[in-house]
């Protein structure tokens, strides 16, 4: 595909990525840009983007009404054509003929309209034809009946739905649960002769059980704006005198354009001014995470996790993650501080870990427990606990002027809020006037610089104690004689 291959060149120079439907944004694509932040699909749905690809990346699309009126206006005509035969008859009399017997349509009015999602599309598409006396029922299991009942539409289930409709048009996302919604079966529950419209996505009506219930009369007829393959490489349905069919014209209006271009280039604007993250589909928790303030948190939050990890004794799988956000302020917070502390637990070394997206899931998959809490308190800060064999591990942290900083290490408290940035040793010792002098003489005999010291305020007993150095030790086992534990690690 000529626009991969061009992605693929250019990709690594961008922070963002917006496409329409016909953009393809492979897992390939996704991982050759490095700086990438967000992807936007300039209309309804992402399915031609790689949402699951294993990155921290937001995905969103245009979710408010940029395409609505333009694919519901579709429908409306698909709906008219059906019924009057409109495309064949243009055809006939291009081709010279003027044969009246044989496009003889059937009235709108009276008939049963069945529509199966009732979304911003469904709900147009339904008032528009309720203006030419169509009566409209319809299925949603989001939607509430009494909502759709106040623009007349009565909810039932499938069930009851297929067997009264004249019309059926389809207006829901592609899905597991959505695909081949239509197929032999319900097929065979509905009238002789109903008639279908997909401007949805391809997929929702089985093709070959749409094209086997054409041939029988089962189905009088379909319109179609979209296919499984597109362009439709396999043209039995698009030839089928019964098929008017359009190549994804559902948005393919100057206005839809206009609006949706503008609409998720201002999404885009204000996730990055940290206004509001509107029509993110790939995690709930980013909903609240991309405040420049909540950056900070998150980044506490994966810092503390990184730290428990490294001081912990026991290299045993945790059992049990307990995160605990104090004051009003993280009242919300308790959902992206425990991901994040997460993807800290669970990363190893420098690679690449799991993020805020995925840490949770893999979490449960692996056999830990996650629980999250929040105390009113007057001062903002994040507990997290650990279990590991029956043994717990505390951290306490916050974000002082900006900045993340470690306040408590398993019941130290440090005199020093310690930056959680750049390389940090972290060890365990009894307190005497000889502990520093012998460590620094350490990090002196290899070449490395002591850039901060914070003690911690217990003046007597094994406390932590944390280092700020310019770089990591190449052997941490030269601190074994003069420390209980030590560890070190790069934030």
């Amino acid at each position: 595909n000529k626009s991969i291959k061009i992605m693929l060149k250019q990709i690594t120079n961008y922070d963002g990525l917006v496409v329409r439907s016909a953009t393809k944004v492979t897992a390939e694509v996704i991982s050759a840009g490095s700086n990438l932040k967000i992807i936007g699909r300039a209309g309804t749905g992402v399915d031609n983007v790689d949402v699951e690809a294993d990155v921290f990346i937001i995905f969103m699309n245009y979710s408010f009404n940029g395409n609505t009126i333009s694919a519901a206006e579709l429908t409306c005509a698909l709906l008219m054509s059906l019924s009057r035969h409109i495309p064949q008859a243009v055809i006939s009399m291009k081709d010279g003929k003027w044969d009246r017997k044989k496009f003889m349509g059937a009235e709108l009015y009276g008939k049963v309209l069945g529509i199966v999602g009732l979304g911003r599309i469904g709900k147009e598409v339904a008032t528009r034809m309720q203006s030419f006396g169509m009566k409209t029922i319809g299925y949603d299991p989001i939607t509430p009946p009494e909502v759709s009942a106040s623009w007349g539409v009565e909810q039932m289930s499938l069930e009851e739905l297929w067997p009264q409709c004249d019309y059926i048009t389809v207006h829901t996302p592609l899905m597991p649960s959505t695909t081949g919604l239509l197929n032999d079966t319900s097929f065979a529950k509905c009238k002789k002769g109903v008639k279908v419209v997909n401007c949805a996505r391809g997929g929702i009506i089985d093709e070959a059980a749409l094209l086997r219930a054409l041939e029988s009369g089962q189905c009088g007829g379909a319109g179609l704006d979209v296919f499984v393959e597109e362009p439709p490489k396999d043209r039995a349905l698009v030839n089928h005198p019964n098929v008017i069919s359009c190549p994804h014209l559902g948005a393919s209006t100057k206005e839809a354009q206009a609006r949706c271009g503008k609409e998720i280039a201002l999404q885009i604007v204000d996730m990055a001014t940290g206004k509001a993250l509107v029509g993110a589909v790939n995690a709930q928790v980013l909903v609240s995470s991309f405040s420049p303030d909540s950056h900070q948190w998150i980044l506490l939050g994966e810092s503390m996790g990184r730290v428990l990890k490294a001081c912990t004794a026991s290299k045993e799988p945790f059992s049990q993650v307990h995160v605990t956000s104090l004051g009003e302020s993280l009242k919300k917070s308790t959902g992206f501080l425990s991901s994040a502390a997460v993807v800290g637990l669970l990363t190893e070394g420098p690679q690449k870990g799991p993020n805020l997206v995925n840490a949770l899931p893999l979490a449960a998959e692996t056999g830990i427990t996650v629980q999250t809490d929040h105390k009113d308190n007057e001062c903002e800060a994040c507990v997290l606990e650990v279990s590991v064999n029956s043994r717990s591990y505390k951290a306490v942290g916050s974000v002082q002027a900006g900045v993340p900083v470690l306040l408590e290490l398993n019941g130290s408290v440090f005199r020093q809020p310690v930056p959680l940035t750049g390389h940090l040793l972290f060890f365990k010792a009894a307190n005497s006037t000889e502990l520093l002098l012998s460590v620094t003489g350490v990090l002196a005999a290899a070449g490395v610089e002591l850039q901060s010291y914070s003690a911690s305020t217990a003046g007597s007993g094994e406390q932590w104690y944390c280092m700020g150095i310019s770089s990591l030790l190449g052997d941490i086992g030269a601190l074994k004689s003069l420390v209980k534990e030590a560890a070190q690690l790069t934030v």
